[in-house]
C-alpha cells in the first residue's frame, strides 16, 4: 500500500483553518495521495515544530514522509530563514507561506499575492491593468501581495498604513519592480488615502480586531471593488460597508483557495481546478 505524502498548515491559531479541506478536495480531484493536517505551534517554537514535522515520516510505522507545509500567522516572516532556496516573490515580500522539504534543501515561496491576483482577475473578473488600487496596511498580508499586484500593471498603487513609516518601507522595497512595470507606487499614512480608487484592498488587521473601517468612503469610486483579505464573519463588516457606499464587496475566500492551489502545484506538479472547490467551500461555510 502506498503511504500518503504528508503536509500541514502550521501557525497559531489553526483550528479554524480550511486548508485541510481545500487540499483534500484538490487531492481527490487530481488523484494525488496525500494527507494534510493542522499543527498549532506555540510562540517561540516555530523552528523546532517545523523541523520535527519534516523528520516525522516513518514507513516502518506506516507513517508517510512529510513533504512540505503551509505557514500562517504569526510565523510567515520566520519561515524563509529555514530554507536554503527562496523564490523571488518570497524574498521581495520578506515572508513565506509555503515550504517544500526537498532533499537537496528546503524551498520557500509566497503564494498569497498570486492567489489574490488570480481571484480578482479570474474568479471576480476584475480588470487590474490600468486600475487605481488602494492597499490598506503594510504588514505581512500587504507584503505578500504587493509584488504580484505590481506585475498585473495597474496604473497606480497607493499603500497606506496607520504607521506611515511602515508603508514607506514597503514601497521602497518594491520601487524598482514598480518602475520596471510602469506602475506609480506611493505610500503614506491612512489620512493620505486620497479618493476615487477602482480597487480598495483591506490588508490591515482591522477585520481581525473588529476595529472601525480604517478609511473614509471617499476612497471608493462609483462601482469600485472593495476586497477584504479575511473571509467569513471577520470580513463581513468591510464588505457591508463597501456595498452601503455603492461598491462591490468581496472577501478573501477566493484568494485562500487560489493561493492553496499555487502551493499544491508547487508540491505536486499538477494544478487543480479552483472554481468548483471555491463554490463548494462557500456553500460549506454558509451552512456551518
Amino acid at each position: 500500500m502506498t503511504l500518503p505524502d504528508r503536509y500541514a498548515v502550521i501557525g497559531h491559531p489553526v483550528s479554524h483553518s480550511q486548508s485541510p479541506w481545500i487540499h483534500a478536495e484538490f487531492a481527490r480531484q487530481t488523484r494525488q495521495v496525500i494527507d494534510y493536517g493542522r499543527i498549532d505551534c506555540p510562540e517561540g517554537a516555530f523552528d523546532v515544530t517545523v523541523g520535527s514535522f519534516a523528520r516525522s515520516g516513518d514507513p516502518t510505522a506506516g507513517v508517510g514522509r512529510a513533504c512540505g507545509c503551509n505557514v500562517t500567522i504569526p510565523f510567515k516572516s520566520q519561515a524563509m530563514a529555514l530554507a536554503s532556496r527562496v523564490s523571488a516573490r518570497a524574498r521581495l515580500a520578506e515572508a513565506a507561506n509555503t515550504l517544500r522539504f526537498d532533499e537537496s534543501g528546503w524551498f520557500a515561496d509566497n503564494t498569497d499575492g498570486v492567489g489574490l491576483v488570480r481571484d480578482l482577475a479570474i474568479n471576480a473578473g476584475i480588470t487590474l491593468a490600468d486600475s487605481r488600487i488602494l492597499l490598506i496596511g503594510a504588514g505581512g498580508a500587504a507584503c505578500g501581495v504587493l509584488g504580484p499586484l505590481i506585475e498585473a500593471r495597474p496604473r497606480t498603487i497607493q499603500v497606506v498604513n496607520r504607521t506611515a513609516s511602515k508603508a514607506h518601507d514597503l514601497v521602497a522595497r518594491h520601487t524598482a519592480l514598480a518602475e520596471s512595470h510602469a506602475v506609480e507606487l506611493r505610500a503614506g499614512g491612512v489620512a493620505e488615502a486620497g479618493s476615487g480608487y477602482t480597487i480598495v484592498l483591506n490588508c490591515s488587521a482591522s477585520s481581525l480586531t473588529g476595529a472601525a473601517i480604517p478609511v473614509p468612503a471617499r476612497v471608493l469610486s462609483p462601482g469600485a471593488w472593495a476586497v477584504d483579505l479575511m473571509y467569513g464573519a471577520a470580513a463581513q463588516p468591510f464588505v457591508d460597508w463597501a456595498q452601503a457606499h455603492g461598491a462591490k464587496g468581496r472577501d478573501g475566500l477566493g484568494m485562500l483557495v487560489e493561493q492553496a492551489a499555487e502551493a499544491f502545484h508547487l508540491w505536486r506538479g499538477v494544478r487543480p481546478a479552483t472554481e468548483p472547490v471555491l463554490a463548494a467551500l462557500r456553500l460549506r461555510l454558509s451552512s456551518s
